[in-house]
């Protein structure tokens, strides 16, 4: 939940918002009695900013927020197709409890006699906590969460996924609805905490269930694209699948010395019958012996087929079967050949010796899976056994990716079933899969044409099919990383238009194996003209450096049924299930209404009234109407909506839905575009907004603290979208399928201007009504505070900017800068990169450059830099349209009234070309005469800084010269005389960072080097002698330095930061002015980058560190790896220990975000409140105290003299003029003077 930020109160940047006062005392984040949901706070981190004035964290983010509790984490939302039961800590932020490798689908809580569980129902095939380290369970679709202790308990026995789950606590019983396979059932299933599993009368369904609801009556409603109760069935022809036996590996025990009898494999793919060399495998004499099959797949045989030898007058009298792994004797069936009557037989099975019986058939009695089998020889005719044939067959259709699996092309079949594999594929052996597989590693750009696998089945008989693709898990070949989506495409039916295509995405990140229902509906039979087919090959445009694309096969189930249905069912629990009693349901009546193809995909109950939508016509009603008590016909839900309902969500009286529709059928309500709101109680629609930009596939409740502490419910839509459309004076919003309605404010999440929290990705379920923490299911990256690019840090607070800013629409365009800059150890430079405030001359402004674009607020598109004036309303403007727009600022400094800003820069001021550095006058805001353009190296400044004494501005970066001046790294720009000065002659080289450490000496950090020889990775300027020399005990620096910062206040000690030239590694040392110190190097994992160093002091002490004071820290920005932690985007050292302080979330990239580094408007970041003053300030003080002293006793001297005299009565003089000049007489000047110089006493 968002925790409150205080209002403006007027127009500088918006007040922070407290994260710890207020955040614990949110009632609605009480523990439960169940504590296992718990979060440990940490310790406030105690800066003391109160001597910096303004504070602002600037980089590349959409959210941020400071790190409070040790669960939380910095992580973008899961790109991979896998989800969390997540809970919500005290400050707001989502944290996961729970981990799957693919979607929850449905939860639903349910008390047992041990508590209340959570279960959970999707496609995922394994589960775990959150700990990195903890191992993955196997849980195939279902699982429950008990959140008294945390733990997770899988439900063996599914196979496939559950879409719907309802916990009915009044039977206690938990109905389940989907597409698998479970006990002896199909797509709904019922589960009891005393009895497990449970089949329900009818079966389940032929097709699978998408949605749950109870009514008031009791009565379980399942909806989805089924057309009757009923299993898998088998094909009117069974056995129809031959098991290719030809590319098994075929061994044999006591085999016939015999030429041409010896070897096994004589009778594979031999019906003929006939006997003779090469076509019959015999035994040796008078032994018994054994024939065997080992298979790189799994298969279910139903029948066998033998064909005995007569070589010889020998044949195979009896026999058995023993399966494998399982190391069973399998029960067959058979026609007794004599008696023309079924018998059956287990260890001793018969066969005939009649020369007229060409083969003789065996059917098993128990359907088995197995990848071997063995065929032992007892007993025989003549001197020896053998046979002249063997043939196995299924019922299960199955097209496989290894071509080698597939029907035997010996077989002599019309239309056997096949793969085409075009790529760089290999054959993965299957571990613990049921089958070997083909695996293609596929190196970037992945294109739908970098692989594929064309499936082509041997369908024989028409009919209703269930098309299910089989993905073998990613652990046992430890591929997860780089598994990601692939797209299966193909046509069922001749006719088109007698069914929908398959188009289809799925993930490939399943921890085990499982299965995807890619198609349900008719499937025409081969034939020669047409024959069905799937193809499958990677999504095109993943963003991925290898991917690794598994195929292994795809499963072809024919589904009966009793007909009578058409999406919807009514299920009365106790009563008996009849198909003649279907129509006595008016819930059945109205889904035997719909049009042939029609679905349910969602369905809410309020009250006596139930919600029914999903693609379907019904009358005049579309897409969504509802039943109401015990009214026997259907009611109009404001007529209807004109495209398909994908997701309900009820809220009291509001009706929630997201699809692919845009208005009512009768358009009367206009520019619903996918998502609306019904009221329920008013019978009319309602558009969000103006809808999004594309189709929305759930529609999810979840509680958000938006003006007050007091959680309030908002709407999550996901789906594929990628704008909240324009409406209002609200723009359009760029989003990644996400966007959260604000209800109370009639508005997106996303265009409040208000101090809310940041949450983006995919939610998929929730339970708002649990007690305890409200829990959801998805993968969410959330933020105490929505705020892009840039955030104002208080003590213990952040709060927003008034200005909007929004990724660059060319954000390539910086990739240039980040190879040079060394902020930057990889990728490009976007969102906000530096910052500075301008004071001088009563002026009020904070000033940002990056990479971005803004809105000016005269309704322009700034880009890359803007101007917030404080003391103009917070008046946003640019610098106008002369620069380029692909420009990058990385560095800024303003001196007098002039602004100097650098980075990869272009663009054309008063048609002069600009390169790496601009100069505008804040005063008049216009640009003034350019200093000459800057060029060599890549034409980029990285570091601006000023020298206090001369006011000269340093400038340093990758270039070599400033308009006809040699400048190489440094160089200085007099604004007294408005020229380049060079700055020493003796370095050369590309600088990432300046910092002045005294007025005299100037720091470089960089790749470098001085006097034509000697590298250097620090160098230090004389400003004095004009002369550069390496900084003491530089070469003890693993690399070239990326960042500075001062160590002490008077610039003895500095910090430096760098790659290792050895290993890339990130290395982070002190220098005391002579010798160097590393710093925490084994806390810093592969992948950090550093962007900046500043050193804090701190308000409370602590431990005692030889790198730092006691009442000082370290912050590091960027993106800081730690052990146990993961990213973060920045981080406190104490001198020992790492300690997370501000994490990030990024809307535009699958990545956390970054902090560049911290700006302030003072940078007095040694002076501290109540410590020690600056000696001139105690000599000011101390003088003015004696002054005032003195002044007290003069005055005291004063009165007491006065009262004396009135007290013995003396009488003032006259004061007039009158009066004191009538006593007087004049005396001359000579004889008043006179007299000096004699002896004596003057003489008046």
């Amino acid at each position: 939940m968002r925790l409150p930020f205080g209002r403006r109160r007027h127009a500088a940047p918006s007040e922070p918002f407290s994260l710890i006062s207020l955040a614990l005392s949110l009632s609605t984040f009480a523990a439960s009695p169940a504590s296992a949901i718990s979060f440990t706070p940490v310790p406030a981190p105690n800066l003391d900013l109160s001597q910096l004035g303004r504070v602002v964290l600037a980089g590349d983010f959409s959210g941020i927020s400071l790190y409070q509790f040790e669960e939380q984490r910095e992580h973008a939302f899961r790109s991979n197709g896998s989800e969390q039961l997540l809970a919500r800590m005290p400050n707001g932020l989502f944290a996961p409890i729970v981990n799957t490798d693919a979607t929850i689908r449905t939860m639903c809580t349910f008390n047992t006699d041990n508590g209340t569980v959570i279960v959970l129902g999707g496609n995922f095939t394994s589960i775990r906590d959150p700990d990195a380290d903890s191992a993955a369970m196997q849980s195939t679709a279902i699982a429950l969460f008990d959140p008294a202790t945390a733990a997770v308990t899988p439900l063996p026995g599914l196979s496939g996924q559950v879409n719907a789950l309802l916990c009915d606590q009044d039977r206690n019983t938990v109905y389940l609805g989907g597409s698998f396979v479970g006990a002896n059932s199909t797509n709904a299933l019922a589960w009891e905490a005393g009895r497990s599993w449970v089949n329900l009368p009818f079966a389940g369904f032929n097709g699978p269930v998408t949605s749950i609801t109870k009514t008031s009556n009791g009565n379980i409603i399942f909806g989805g694209s089924f057309t009757g109760l009923g299993n898998a069935s088998t094909p009117s022809t069974p056995d129809g699948q031959i098991i290719n036996l030809s590319t098994a590996t075929i061994t044999s025990g006591l085999s016939s010395t015999a030429a041409g009898f010896s070897d096994p494999k004589n009778i594979i793919c031999k019906t003929g019958g006939a006997d003779g060399a090469g076509n019959t495998w015999l035994l040796q004499d008078n032994v018994p012996g054994f024939w065997e099959a080992k298979f790189g797949h799994g298969f279910r045989p139903t029948k066998l087929r033998l064909y005995n030898t007569h070589q010889d007058g020998r044949g195979t009298k009896t026999w058995r079967f023993t399966a494998m792994p399982i190391n069973g004797i399998m029960n067959f069936t058979y026609i007794d050949p004599v008696t023309q009557r079924n018998a059956s037989c287990t260890s001793e099975c018969p066969l005939s010796d009649d020369k007229s019986i060409k083969f003789q058939d065996f059917h098993f009695v128990n359907v088995i899976g197995m990848n071997e089998f063995r065929f032992d020889i007892s007993a025989f005719y003549g001197s020896g056994g053998g046979l002249n044939g063997l043939e196995l067959f299924a019922d299960d259709i199955f097209s496989y990716a290894v071509s080698e699996f597939n029907e035997p092309t010996c077989a002599g079949l019309e239309f056997p079933s096949t793969a085409t594999a075009t790529g760089p594929w290999t054959v993965t052996p299957s571990f613990s899969s049921s089958a070997n597989y083909l695996t293609a590693q596929l190196t970037a750009p992945i294109t739908n044409t970098s692989a594929s696998v064309v499936f082509t089945p041997d369908i024989r008989e028409s009919g209703h099919y269930s098309v299910n693709l089989y993905t073998p898990g990613c652990l046992q070949d430890n591929t997860c990383t780089t598994r990601d989506q692939v797209r299966l495409t193909g046509q069922m039916t001749a006719d088109a238009t007698k069914s929908q295509p398959i188009d289809v995405d799925l993930y490939q990140t399943n921890n085990f194996d499982k299965y995807d229902q890619i198609y349900f509906g008719l499937i025409d039979a081969s034939s020669g003209s047409f024959r069905p087919r799937v193809t499958m090959t990677p999504l095109a445009g993943q963003s991925l450096a290898q991917m690794t694309f598994v195929a292994q096969r795809i499963g072809f189930t024919l589904i009966n049924s009793t007909g009578g249905l058409n999406g919807l069912y009514e299920y009365a629990p106790g009563d008996a299930v009849n198909a003649g009693d279907f129509m006595k349901s008016a819930f059945n009546r109205l889904g035997a209404g719909f049009s042939t193809g029609s679905s349910v995909n969602a369905l809410a109950t309020s009250g006596d009234s139930t919600y029914i939508a999903g693609n379907f016509t019904s009358g005049s009603m579309r897409n969504i109407v509802s039943m109401k008590g015990d009214d026997q016909n259907a009611q109009s839900v404001g007529g209807g909506l004109n495209g398909e309902v994908k997701s309900m969500f009820l809220n009291n009286t509001s009706l929630y839905v997201g699809g692919t529709f845009t208005s009512t059928s009768d358009n009367a309500t206009e520019n619903l575009n996918n998502v609306a709101v019904y009221d329920t109680s008013k019978n009319s629609w309602s558009p969000l907004g103006a809808g999004v930009s594309g189709r929305v596939v759930r529609v999810v409740g979840m509680t958000m603290n938006i003006t007050s502490s007091t959680p309030e419910v908002v709407v999550s839509v996901n789906g594929v979208f990628d704008q909240l459309l324009a409406f209002g004076d609200n723009p359009a919003v760029r989003v990644d399928g996400f966007g959260v309605w604000v209800p109370s404010q009639g508005n997106w999440l996303q265009n409040l201007d208000l101090p809310v929290e940041s949450v983006e990705g995919m939610l998929s379920a929730s339970i708002l009504n649990f007690t305890g923490p409200s829990l959801y299911a998805g993968s969410l990256s959330s933020s105490s505070l929505s705020a892009r690019g840039a955030a104002v840090l208080g003590s213990e607070t952040l709060g927003r900017l008034p200005v909007d800013i929004q990724p660059s629409t060319d954000s390539s365009a910086s990739s240039g800068l980040a190879k040079r800059d060394g902020t930057l150890a990889d990728g490009d430079i976007n969102g906000v990169a530096a910052a500075v405030f301008d004071t001088n001359n009563g002026r009020n402004l904070t000033i940002l450059g990056g990479h971005f674009t803004a809105k000016a607020t005269d309704g322009s598109t700034t880009h890359n830099l803007v101007i917030l004036d404080g003391s103009n309303s917070d008046q946003v403007t640019g610098l106008g349209d002369q620069l380029s727009p692909n420009s990058t600022f990385v560095a800024m400094a303003v001196e007098g009234d002039i602004l100097f800003a650098g980075g990869k820069v272009a663009g054309a001021v008063s048609d002069v070309n600009v390169n790496g550095l601009v100069i505008y006058n804040l005063a008049s805001r216009s640009y003034g005469t350019q200093p000459p353009t800057l060029s060599g190296g890549n034409g980029t400044v990285s570091s601006i800084v000023v020298h206090s004494s001369t006011k000269d501005v340093y400038i340093g970066g990758s270039f070599t010269s400033a308009g006809s001046l040699d400048c190489v790294g440094v160089c200085s720009f007099s604004t007294t005389a408005s020229r380049w000065n060079q700055v020493g002659r003796n370095l050369k080289g590309d600088v990432s960072s300046l910092m002045w450490a005294t007025d005299n000496i100037l720091l470089a950090g960089g790749s470098l080097t001085i006097n034509d020889t000697v590298p250097a990775s620090l160098a230090r300027y004389d400003a004095a002698q004009q002369t550069w020399d390496t900084y003491p005990g530089a070469d003890q620096l693993p690399g070239p330095v990326t960042v500075l910062t001062a160590g002490t206040s008077d610039g003895g000690q500095i910090w430096a930061a760098g790659t290792s030239s050895k290993d890339g590694s990130v290395y982070l040392m002190k220098s005391d002015g002579s010798t160097w110190q590393q710093a925490g190097q084994s806390a810093l994992q592969p992948g950090t980058n550093i962007r900046g160093l500043q050193i804090f002091s701190l308000t409370s002490s602590h431990d005692a560190s030889d790198l730092l004071n006691q009442d000082e820290t370290l912050l590091l920005t960027g993106s800081i790896i730690l052990p146990g932690v993961g990213s973060a985007s920045a981080v406190l050292f104490d001198g020992a220990n790492f300690t997370p302080f501000a994490l990030t979330s990024n809307s535009d990239s699958d990545k956390p975000g970054s902090i560049a580094r911290v700006f302030s408007e003072r940078s007095d970041y040694f002076a501290k409140s109540g410590g020690n003053m600056p000696l001139v300030f105690v000599i000011l003080i101390g003088l003015a105290v004696a002054l005032g002293l003195m002044l007290l006793i003069v005055a005291a001297g004063f009165f007491l003299d006065r009262l004396r005299k009135r007290r013995e009565g003396y009488v003032p003089a006259p004061t007039h003029m009158f009066d004191r000049g009538s006593g007087m007489a004049r005396i001359p000047p000579h004889e008043l003077l006179g007299g000096l110089g004699r002896r004596g006493a003057p003489q008046v």
